[in-house]
């Protein structure tokens, strides 16, 4: 077997962990390049070749696989540097995505406005022609108003093109012709046909989708095109597959073209990776949280499998891909901490990024973070940051924090850190209750699985918060989505609208629906080298009550397939029905809305494990430093441990620090921490030591 390496991009650091042949794993960190970031992964590829004392060209020439996954989509999104799109739309439906559902986003907050549309008006331009809801043409498609529409985008340089119209879920005629004149007239534009991408009824989440994928498209082509002329160069071989945000992975030219998938793609990997730490213990479900330098991601994995959301967001506009079910917030290590004019402390989202950084970076930031107030408490040494790689000022840091925090509060630089401490893990805090109450769950039910760089620095204040009594930070917790990557399937999804009630289906139907998915996952999978005998399907079904909303997704069993059981369909969902909302109806009529199915490919089993590599040789001398505890309000000294030697079975008791190179765990007052047979640091509520330790696997 020949090298493995796992890459995450992110908006601060690009995470890398290789896996060697004999078993051997090198983690390494890298700044990203936020003005070029295909860059960070060559020049981070360069850097590991370099510790190895080889070429980057030798040392790629033994690297087999590479699995990525980066934020450049999602980035490009939320700062609105995207390329010039258009929407070809229904003639009297132009404004259905400023329009969306017709309703408030917030009914009782009158001040909050509109987020501006990835496509204005003059650019969403009508075309006349008409399909109904069973699919059959009321009036004709107007091909010289798409071409009038390819007149006006090629006069103000139009790239992309999202093509949308009323129920081209049940015929996607019209669609495909537009597609073809367009194709015709622009040969270089990125073009969407919305019921290629997302075949399913409700038209403003269908053209809410089909234009985010228009508006990445081009982005993350550029962005794979670059990488794989960067990779040419150093005469790569080998295969790269990229991070979808379902938690499947994909060849590049499957991602570039569902390049919606690419929105979320960065932290789809940790709640699969998750399974395979809580798994040593016997938890098939757990919350996976993971804090970087600019985002804090959370996500919930619930019998061995993640939660999949079909109704997503990102920056308030619908996305209705299939996608791990991951809360995201702008709570990082760079997050800023400012005084509002009400004299009210905030942190964050605005974050100072890789470039200038926070302001103990000394690489030009002046504005106070939450890696400064880290500092400033004690729980990062600015000698040991990331293997003393980056020598971090402790004073820049205080200066920081006086000037934005302190001084404006009239409180101490201490207190001020402590501050922005406790506000930055109070809203993770929320973050994890969001993603857990609202599908019906108690966060105390499940184990934290820690990840990210700054993530063990906060996680046990999150617990505290949240009261939950157990946290595992795996050693590799900094590069762990990275790792992550490593270890997910291949996975393609599929969706036809429906639109029937439940008990008067014809299976048949079921079977037409799903046996044609099939054939084409198979046809994908096939292509991007997976052998059939490790390709699966899963099919599901939306189903809701009559006069509802909203519908819940039902994952049926396979054998489903060829003859489908609707009667247990009903039952599943009324039970699904009352865990989530408290009640259920047998007498309510279902409605099915839409046929669902995942094609995946499995991954090799021996891919990559999460177990810890721990250090031979003598233990070096512990240290103490001071550090804040939360529980007594005051600075305290404390034990300082060498994370790297520590074996299963060694215990830590809180407050201490545990310092493992490229993050740091904080251990506070309430809290013990063990190493699990992994090599793993469990973190439990000293008060619950009997029963959580009878459930560990230490050795």
């Amino acid at each position: 077997m020949s090298i493995r390496i796992g890459i995450d991009v992110g908006g601060t650091f690009t995470d890398f962990l290789v896996i060697y042949p004999d078993g051997q794993r090198r983690i390494h960190k890298t700044s990203s390049v936020p003005s070029n970031p295909p860059l960070a992964v060559y020049n981070g590829l360069q850097e590991i070749a370099a510790l190895d004392n080889t070429s980057l060209e030798d040392f790629l020439a033994g690297v087999e696989l590479i699995v990525h996954g980066t934020t450049v989509t999602t980035n490009a999104l939320l700062t609105r540097r995207g390329p010039k799109t258009a929407l070809l739309g229904t003639e009297g439906f132009r404004d259905v995505l400023p329009m969306r559902h017709g309703t408030r986003e917030e009914p009782y907050d009158n001040r909050l406005e509109q987020p501006d549309p990835l496509v204005p008006r003059h650019l969403r331009l009508p075309v006349a022609g008409r399909i109904d809801y069973k699919g059959d043409e009321v009036a004709p498609l107007s091909e010289q108003d798409v071409r009038d529409a390819v007149a006006v985008m090629q006069e103000q340089d139009v790239e992309s093109v999202a093509i949308s119209f009323m129920h081209s879920h049940a015929s996607t005629a019209h669609e495909d012709r537009a597609a073809q004149i367009v194709a015709e007239l622009m040969p270089d534009a990125y073009i969407t046909k919305s019921a290629e991408l997302l075949g399913q009824a409700r038209y403003y989440e269908r053209t809410s989708t089909a234009v985010l994928n228009s508006y990445a498209g081009p982005i993350i082509s550029s962005y794979l095109s670059t990488l794989l002329e960067l990779l040419a160069e150093v005469r790569f071989e080998g295969v790269l597959l990229m991070m979808q945000s379902n938690g499947g992975v994909a060849t590049p030219e499957r991602l570039a073209r569902r390049a919606a998938l690419s929105l979320l793609s960065g932290p789809a990997s940790g709640p699969t990776a998750g399974l395979l730490v809580t798994a040593t213990h016997g938890w098939d479900s757990c919350i996976t949280v993971d804090m970087g330098g600019t985002s804090f991601d959370a996500a919930v994995v619930k019998d061995n499998k993640p939660l999949v959301m079909t109704d997503g967001e990102i920056d308030r506009w619908s996305i209705a891909l299939p996608a791990v079910d991951i809360h995201t917030i702008g709570a990082g290590g760079g997050s800023i901490a400012s005084v509002d004019e009400g004299g009210l402390l905030r942190v964050g989202p605005q974050s100072a990024g890789a470039v200038p950084g926070p302001a103990c970076y000394r690489r030009g930031g002046v504005h106070a973070t939450t890696t400064d107030a880290d500092v400033v408490l004690g729980y990062i040494d600015p000698d040991t940051f990331l293997h003393g790689q980056i020598g971090l000022d402790r004073e820049a840091a205080v200066q920081a924090i006086k000037t934005d925090v302190a001084d404006p509060l009239g409180i101490s630089v201490e207190e001020a850190a402590a501050g922005i401490y406790e506000i930055v893990n109070v809203n993770m805090a929320a973050g994890v209750r969001d993603i857990t109450v609202r599908r019906g769950l108690d966060p105390r039910d499940f184990p934290i699985v820690v990840a990210g760089g700054a993530g063990p620095v906060h996680a046990a204040a999150i617990a505290r918060e949240l009261e939950i009594p157990v946290l595992i930070t795996p050693r590799d917790s900094s590069i762990f989505c990275a790792a992550g990557m490593l270890v997910c399937d291949f996975k393609h999804d599929y969706v036809q609208s429906a639109n029937q009630r439940l008990e008067s289906l014809d299976p048949g139907t079921l079977v037409a629906a799903w046996k044609e998915m099939a054939a084409e996952g198979l046809n994908t999978l096939l292509a991007e080298g997976v052998d059939e005998a490790d390709i699966a399907f899963v099919p599901s079904v939306d189903l809701r009550y009559k006069g509802q909303w909203y519908e819940l997704n039902i994952e049926v069993d396979p054998a489903n397939l060829e003859a489908p059981d609707v009667e247990k369909f009903a039952e599943a969902f009324h039970r699904e029905h009352e865990a989530l909302f408290g009640y259920n109806n047998f007498e309510m009529p279902i409605d099915l809305l839409n046929i669902r199915l995942s094609a995946v490919g499995r991954t090799p089993n021996d891919r990559v494990t999460l177990n810890g590599t721990i250090s031979g040789g003598a233990v070096p001398e512990r240290k103490r430093r001071n550090m804040w505890s939360p529980l007594q309000r005051r600075m305290v000294e404390a034990d300082v441990h060498q994370g790297a030697a520590m074996g299963p079975g060694e215990e830590v008791e809180g407050p201490a620090i545990i310092e493992l190179g490229t993050t740091t765990i904080v251990v506070l007052d309430e809290y013990n921490t063990v190493v699990d047979s992994n090599g793993s640091f469990v973190m439990y509520l000293r008060d619950q030591k009997e029963q959580i330790m009878a459930r560990l696997n230490l050795s």
